[in-house]
Parts: structure tokens; C-alpha cells; sequence
């Protein structure tokens, strides 16, 4: 299969050794893996025999692997673009946690096509059945609850472009295929209420038509219930992490049992002196991310949604990250940010999730509308 100049140039790829297959699958791009050669001096050292002046040219040869996806149109650049820049800003939160992503951008020969490139992950592969040991790697061993906890419990104030409005994130993300509003608020409370809420709302009205009664659900539990249950006068860090305000931390965004695993990652790592690959052992992972720096709870909307995580798993995370203040208030706010991911169901398929939303709906105006 041909591979595109614009990854081989990307990626710094020996245009002559690179292929490409299908690999994998996913709902919204195409998936390939990639595998190429790259070349760099080698580094040369009073040790190495080498006549440092007449081998200044010398090169050494790199074999590297890379998880490729594509797609088609303008929506699809804007879905890489986030996922690229979500994917790195867990990369660098926390070591081995998900692959990252190395480049983005348009096809040369392929009009109005779009690519995202990460390092390869190996899902499922225990590193024991390795055919080579010396690539296999060493896993940490950390589970999945302790990596999304040192996610979570990472203060990420500093990233914003202002520190006096830290919720949001860089890019525009996209869940499914969902564009997010992820522009700065200095309030959780008002960035859950107008950047996921009331987007999302307008995106049901979009696709599905007028609905008064879904519409005035949705803009009372923005106004009354959000202010009441998220706003910076009542939610509060948990006692025992300090307690204050509730400061952003990375949200994977889309933290379903679809977009988890355990797998090694075949990283293709950028050094001083060029691009080298490098395998870890098998570890836990995720990957597919729609990020945001926000409330760490927030993960959980998507998670209670699609179930999959078992109590050990809540009973280990949540001894590393407490449940924040109100804690009887916790089942409340996570039926809250589960909502989100209803409203965004309905946006995309329609059919039963507009019923599952307004359940969730009427039970917190009720409580505190």
C-alpha cells in the first residue's frame, strides 16, 4: 500500500523502506500500522574504532513502528488535531499511560484527507510471549486506577494560556464525533454549564430538531442545578488532598471500557541525537482520548455510563483520590457529568438516550432545582 509523502516527510521516514497496512479498527477513521526506517549519524565516541573525521557521515539505521488513522474532511482535521494534543497532554502527566502522537496533518496525494500518527500499541500482548526478549521491555506494573489517579491529582492551572482561567483546554476536542467548546472559563461551574451543557444541547437541536421540553430541562439544570452542586463557593477539594478550591486536572474525556486496555507501547522516541524506537513491557493504557482540564469526577460521567470498572478498581482509585467535598453530594455530581454523556448520545444517534437524559434531569431538578 502507498504510503503518503506527507507521513513520510512527517515522521522522517526512509521514503524507500516505508509500508502500511490496515490495522485495527475504529468508528470514525481508517486505521493502519506503519513501519519505516530512519537514519541518523551515528554518534561517534573515542571508544567506538571510528576515525571520527573520516566517518563524520556515517549513519546508523533505526526500524520504527507507527499507529496511523485517516480521514476525510475538515471535521476529521479538527479530530485529530485534539486527540494529538490530547494524547500528549497525557503522555506527559503520566509515563507509559497512553501512546503519543507524533504528527498531524493533510495528505499530499490525497485531497481533503487528514492523518494522525502515534506510536504503536500492541493491545493485549502479554511482553512474556515476546519473540525477543530484548524488546519486550519492562512493565511498571501500575495498575489502572493508580496511573488515572497520578492523572487526576496533578494540578494543571499552569498550562492555561491565563492562570485566572484554567478550565478548558488548548484545541477544540471531539467526543464520537462530537466537536467540544473547550474555551477558557474561570469557573468549573460555568464551564460545565455553557461549554458542555448548553453545546451539547444545541448540537440535539441540530440533529434532531426543536424539543421545548428537552430544551428546558437542559437550561434548569444548567442554571439551578450546575451553580448549586459544582459552583466555587460550595464544591471543594477533598479534605484529605488539602481541601480548597477544585483545581483542573487532565480528563481523558472518553474513559469507556472500549478506549482501555493493557498493551506495550512501541514508542519511537525523539532524542538529542535523533529518533530512536524503544518498547515497554505490557501495561495498562488508553488511549482514544477527547481531554479537557477540568474536574476530576468529570471523568466519571462516561465511566458510570457504560459500566466495565469493577468495584476494586473504585475501591483503589478513590483511596488514592477521596471523594471531593460534599461527599454525600459525590452520586449527584457523577449523575451530573453522566449526563453530558447522554445528551451527546442523543446528539449523535438519537433514539433512547434523549429518555436516559431526562431521567437524569428531572431527578436533580427535583433535588435541587
Amino acid at each position: 500500500m502507498h504510503v503518503d509523502p506527507a507521513l513520510v516527510a512527517a515522521l522522517s521516514l526512509d521514503p524507500a523502506t516505508a509500508t502500511i497496512k490496515s490495522h485495527g479498527g475504529s468508528g470514525f477513521a481508517s486505521t493502519y500500522k506503519l513501519i519505516g526506517e530512519k537514519k541518523k549519524k551515528k554518534k561517534d565516541s573515542p571508544d567506538s574504532g571510528l576515525d571520527l573525521d573520516s566517518n563524520s557521515d556515517a549513519e546508523e539505521t533505526t526500524q520504527v513502528q507507527f499507529f496511523v488513522k485517516t480521514g476525510t474532511g475538515a471535521d476529521a482535521a479538527t479530530m485529530f488535531r485534539g486527540e494529538f494534543t490530547s494524547l500528549n497532554a497525557i503522555a506527559d502527566a503520566v509515563a507509559n499511560f497512553c501512546p503519543r502522537a507524533h504528527a498531524h496533518g493533510a495528505m499530499q496525494d490525497r485531497k481533503d484527507t487528514y492523518f494522525l500518527a502515534t506510536d504503536f500499541l500492541e493491545l493485549g500482548r502479554d511482553s512474556s510471549s515476546s519473540t525477543s526478549s530484548s524488546c519486550a521491555g519492562t512493565s511498571s506494573g501500575r495498575s489502572l486506577a493508580a496511573k488515572l489517579a497520578e492523572l487526576h491529582t496533578r494540578d494543571m492551572t499552569a498550562a492555561a494560556p491565563d492562570p485566572r482561567k484554567p478550565f478548558g483546554f488548548p484545541v477544540t476536542t471531539c467526543c464520537g464525533s462530537t466537536e467540544q467548546d473547550n474555551s477558557w472559563k474561570a469557573s468549573w461551574a460555568e464551564f460545565y454549564a455553557d461549554n458542555r451543557l448548553r453545546h451539547i444541547l444545541a448540537a440535539c437541536i441540530k440533529n434532531n430538531g426543536q424539543d421545548s421540553r428537552l430544551t428546558d430541562a437542559v437550561e434548569r439544570t444548567a442554571s439551578k442545578v450546575v451553580p448549586r452542586l459544582l459552583g466555587d463557593d460550595h464544591l471543594q477539594q477533598s479534605r484529605q488532598r488539602g481541601g480548597g478550591a477544585i483545581r483542573p486536572a487532565v480528563i481523558h474525556g472518553d474513559l469507556w471500557s472500549g478506549n482501555h486496555g493493557r498493551g506495550r507501547i512501541v514508542a519511537a522516541t525523539t532524542t538529542a541525537t535523533g529518533t530512536e524506537a524503544s518498547s515497554n513491557g505490557t501495561e495498562a493504557v488508553v488511549y482514544d482520548p477527547s481531554s479537557v482540564y477540568g474536574h476530576s469526577e468529570y471523568e466519571m460521567g462516561i465511566m458510570r455510563m457504560f459500566g466495565g470498572f469493577s468495584p476494586s478498581f473504585y475501591r483503589e482509585y478513590t483511596a488514592l483520590v477521596p471523594k471531593d467535598e460534599p461527599v454525600d453530594e459525590w452520586e449527584d455530581r457523577v449523575a451530573l457529568y453522566e449526563l453530558y454523556h447522554h445528551l451527546n448520545h442523543f446528539a449523535m444517534f438519537g433514539g433512547g438516550y434523549r429518555s436516559g437524559a431526562m431521567g437524569i434531569m428531572e431527578k436533580l431538578i427535583k433535588k435541587y432545582g
